[in-house]
């Protein structure tokens, strides 16, 4: 069994909360040190419980909880501040997020740079900053801190600087290759990913998406890998919002 610890005064967002019982919740929380971490809140459906008007989705909290089992005891809640409410699309997008990290991540593995891209990707939200870059930001930063090193500036096979204006596909686990390269090992066949350039590879590993051409080809191979990372498993978010954009 797992030694019962207490950890107080912990940063957090809330990430999902689901019903449990007749007046508590189970509340899935990221925290800077701890990683995603799973607490029963007791009473908190209650009319008058203090935890009731906290557990919000988006807000910056300090959290207090104990046990050593899966699903820690929530003990105190309380709210930082100065994070807007998101709404409409950001707030999708926030979703978005959540689910990523729902998905992707462990429990109890910390992240302590993750925790910061994703205070960084809210806030942005919240702002009203441009979309795109703010979730092609927050889904690298993601890849990178759970491990699967992309090396978007050097071919993978070679290591030789990837090059502006070549063209490339991105093959998983290896890395950029050039078109030319893949064209005369595999035939040409490369499957349903459509090549990137060089360029757009070079402004990704800067964290630049000004371009208009960076924004949509970088949207393409993240997909394509965060697809390859969830074992072709939906995302109910991204299904909302691409609703959302054909009304």
């Amino acid at each position: 069994m797992a030694a019962k610890q207490r950890i107080e005064q912990q940063p957090a967002w809330v990430l999902h909360t689901l019903p449990w019982r007749e007046t508590s919740l189970i509340v899935e929380v990221l925290s800077r040190d701890h990683g995603r971490v799973a607490l029963a809140a007791k009473g908190a459906r209650r009319p008058h419980s203090v935890l009731r008007g906290v557990l919000m989705a988006f807000q910056p909290l300090f959290v207090d909880w104990s046990g050593g089992g899966e699903v820690k005891t929530l003990i105190r809640a309380e709210w930082q501040g100065g994070q807007p409410l998101l709404t409409g699309r950001a707030l999708i997008c926030g979703y978005y997020l959540n689910e990523l990290l729902i998905r992707l991540t462990a429990r109890e593995d910390a992240h302590p740079l993750l925790f910061d891209a994703y205070a960084a990707a809210i806030a942005a939200l919240g702002r009203g900053d441009s979309i795109p870059p703010v979730l092609r930001r927050f889904e690298l930063a993601l890849l990178q801190e759970l491990g699967y090193g992309l090396g978007l500036d050097a071919e993978g096979d070679t290591g030789v600087p990837v090059r502006p204006e070549q063209r490339y596909i991105y093959v998983f686990e290896r890395g950029p290759v050039a078109v030319d390269a893949l064209a005369v090992e595999d035939g040409g066949a490369w499957g349903d990913q459509p090549p990137v350039r060089g360029q757009v590879l070079l402004d990704m590993a800067a964290g630049d998406f000004s371009r208009a051409e960076t924004q949509a080809q970088s949207k393409l191979l993240l997909r394509a890998l965060i697809n390859h990372y969830l074992g072709g498993q939906p995302l109910q978010s991204r299904r909302v919002l691409k609703e959302i954009a054909e009304l």
